[in-house]
């Protein structure tokens, strides 16, 4: 029978040297979790401290596996990083999209920062640090990066290599509320009136609008639908003579680095998937449109441009923010329209068909992100103050 082996996660005898420059060092055999035998060493001013400090490092080393990928608590933050992105294309879980955002939020905001340090030295005081530095600059920024983080320190510990995720005790992020802004009536129709006097302006040289733009934000006040989703509509979405005409919103619109603009065959939820009853301005608006340009192909684009390819959501922000910026209006943002519908509706029937409306699980995320709170109280409080409190004549 041969020898039996020293059991995992014990050390043999330690041996101190002193050096020439009168520090000690402490070495001992260690057999790692892979069964493999190491040689650890610790240095100390004298030769009690070089093995307390061995010890103490033996002690801690314990606390770690090493998995099946090779990786240690020892093994540096962009390693994990690499390993976390593999692991993400192998799962295959998250869309493109999202997997591409984790990416750049994980090399933008967190890599700068952590780059130079192996697994064992990030902690929850350092993770906690780094967040709250971040925080000060950006909350969203903040925001971005623990989700990231956290992600990449859960996979270590579910594939060994750390014991727990020091995100777990991170303390939480505030953010200042803020309230959402929505456009009264009289804005609305002020900026109608630039989209319109631009789609009309003379034009000396090229091509005269195509009246689009104006079309997309009719749409939009009239569906509650995201930039993405109403440049997503199809002919086949949309229902124009039943009794109550309506537009299937069941995707949006995608542009990803490397490659070409184009449409996802699902909106940003699965609750997303909705038909909207579409009001007259915003039938008249798709009419329009479709009498320009002739399509009769199910599976065409409502809006496109002129060569037939999706519009980008980028391009439609720009051209909206470019049109406002002449007429000298602020603040025009495709997602300002959807908290303006979402206020309209809100005041006329109340937060539950304002959130069935713009598709949202939760009507709490409705009310805190896009209905603009009205101050006015209702003037029936004075009615029953006067009769409670007023004087008699």
């Amino acid at each position: 029978m041969g020898r039996p082996r020293t059991p995992i996660g014990t050390f043999g005898i330690i041996a101190t040297r002193a050096q020439p420059n009168g520090n000690h060092v402490a070495r001992a055999r260690y057999r790692d979790w892979d069964g493999t035998n190491r040689l650890v060493q610790a240095t100390g001013a004298s030769r009690a401290a070089a093995e307390r400090k061995l010890k103490q490092k033996l002690a801690e080393r314990s606390l770690y596996q090493p998995g099946f990928n090779g990786m240690s608590a020892d093994s540096s933050f962009p390693e994990l990083v690499t390993y976390w992105l593999e692991d993400m294309e192998i799962e295959d879980r998250l869309s493109r999209t999202t997997r591409n955002l984790y990416e750049r939020d994980m090399r933008a905001l967190v890599l700068p920062a952590f780059k130079d340090l192996t697994l064992r030295e990030i902690g929850v005081a350092r993770c906690d640090y780094f967040l709250k530095r971040l925080a000060k600059r950006s909350y969203s920024r903040a925001k971005h990066a623990r989700v990231v983080l956290r992600l990449a320190l859960a996979l270590a510990v579910r594939h060994e290599i750390l014991p727990r995720n020091p995100m777990d005790h991170v303390s939480r992020l505030h953010r200042k509320r803020t309230i959402p802004e929505a456009f009264t009536i009289g804005e609305v129709q002020d900026i109608r009136a630039a989209i319109k006097a631009w789609e009309s302006r003379r034009i000396l040289a090229g091509p005269r609008p195509d009246r689009q733009l104006g079309q997309i934000v009719e749409v939009m006040l009239g569906t509650s639908a995201r930039i993405g989703e109403v440049l997503a509509i199809r002919l086949q979405d949309l229902d124009m003579d039943g009794p109550i005409p309506t537009a299937r919103i069941a995707g949006t619109i995608i542009s990803r680095k490397g490659e070409p603009t184009h449409r996802q065959d699902h909106p940003k939820t699965d609750r997303s998937v909705r038909r909207v009853a579409l009001p007259s301005f915003a039938l008249q608006a798709i009419r329009s449109r479709l009498l320009r340009s002739g399509d009769t192909e199910p599976a065409t684009l409502l809006f496109s441009t002129r060569v037939g390819t999706p519009h980008t959501t980028n391009n439609v922000r720009r051209l909206l923010r470019d049109v406002m910026d002449a007429a000298g209006i602020e603040n025009v943002t495709p997602h300002r329209f959807r908290r303006t519908v979402a206020t309209v509706v809100n005041d006329a029937q109340g937060v539950l068909l304002a959130s069935e409306l713009l598709g949202h699980t939760d009507p709490r995320i409705t009310m805190q992100h896009y209905i603009q709170r009205n101050e006015t109280v209702n003037p029936a409080t004075a009615e029953h103050l006067e009769r409670a409190f007023g004087r008699a004549v």
